[in-house]
């Protein structure tokens, strides 16, 4: 009997997980930038197995070779080599690994810092919330782009540097939207009646704010991860980013620009991985602020019954032309 119950309830995640991908299969945008997002992640995943070559192997004797298809051309290097004669394939699939690492990172540190200070501005309200926004002010006021310069420009380039300095010139987006939800939903009924019974402010906190917060922090933390990989190749190409040995795509394209005109194919094609990937990712983001907001959801559903009605409307009344 108890086998019996429980296997139902192990079911549902896998019955949850399947109605969401439909959903996504529905949404044609939705699944082309789930598809692109799945092929990065393998690729930047399983690097060593999927790269044909190792990303920092020269062979000067095969130096500007052009991608296949073209004169010259050899399937050898499917999108050519760069002036070292480094394969292109191979240096974008390891590149992809520095890229949303730093992305990731730096979305999961900036997110978690923004989201508990803007829980506490709001929560706490008074002369916590006006000391917390002060900073915030100040550090919006601050140019982002030179502040991060500066910083890296005298602590040293580097990865983990670049995670640090990123998180610190991105959590303001995180603190201003939790605090200005927190204080939208504070004054509503429920959370007053959790008070009045006596919940703790840890409870109110994560069982009656937090939840509210889970759609727009996850719709944001996606917009935010597209802007990292754009500053992450922005740093990288000024040289304050990924250092050699190492690669990222902001790294392969500022290695190209001196050979722009001579071997296209350098800049190309890690800058179409920079844009197909943020494009990707906008259109995910896109359908996970629909999924995950109940009033979109309506709004969805009622598109999709009206154009039903239409269609209905459109075919001949009983099978006459």
């Amino acid at each position: 009997m108890s086998l019996d119950i429980a296997a139902p309830a192990a079911r549902r995640p896998f019955a949850r997980t399947g109605r969401l991908l439909l959903e996504i299969w529905h949404d044609r945008s939705a699944a082309f930038g789930l598809s692109v997002i799945v092929v990065i992640l393998f690729c930047a995943v399983f690097a060593p197995w999927v790269a044909p070559y190792d990303p920092g192997a020269q062979d000067l004797g095969a130096r500007l070779v052009p991608p296949f298809w073209l004169e010259r051309g050899s399937l050898a290097h499917i999108l050519g080599t760069d002036h070292l004669g480094r394969d292109i394939l191979s240096r974008i699939i390891h590149g992809s690994r520095a890229s949303l690492l730093v992305a990731a990172s730096v979305v999961l540190i900036a997110g978690t810092f923004g989201t508990i200070m803007g829980l506490w501005a709001g929560f706490r309200g008074g002369r916590t919330d006006s000391v917390i926004m002060r900073i915030v002010d100040i550090q919006v006021a601050l140019p982002a782009l030179l502040l991060i310069l500066l910083v890296i420009s005298v602590v040293g380039p580097g990865i983990a540097t670049m995670i640090v300095v990123l998180s610190i010139a991105n959590w303001m987006v995180y603190a201003r939207l939790v605090r200005s939800i927190v204080l939208s939903v504070r004054q509503l009924e429920y959370i007053e009646a959790a008070e009045m019974i006596g919940c703790r402010p840890g409870r109110v906190v994560f069982s009656h704010l937090l939840p509210n917060l889970i759609s727009p922090l996850l719709t944001l933390a996606i917009l935010e991860f597209t802007n990292i990989i754009l500053a992450e190749a922005a740093l990288s190409f000024l040289g304050l980013g990924v250092q050699p040995p190492a690669t990222s795509w902001g790294l392969d394209v500022a290695n190209g620009k001196d050979y722009l005109f001579v071997a296209w194919w350098l800049v190309t094609f890690p800058g179409l991985c920079i844009s197909i990937t943020v494009i990707a990712i906008n259109l995910l983001a896109n359908w996970v602020r629909v999924t995950t907001d109940p009033q979109e959801r309506e709004k969805r559903y009622a598109r999709h019954r009206a154009g039903r009605r239409r269609q209905a409307a459109r075919q001949p009344v009983g099978g006459q032309q």
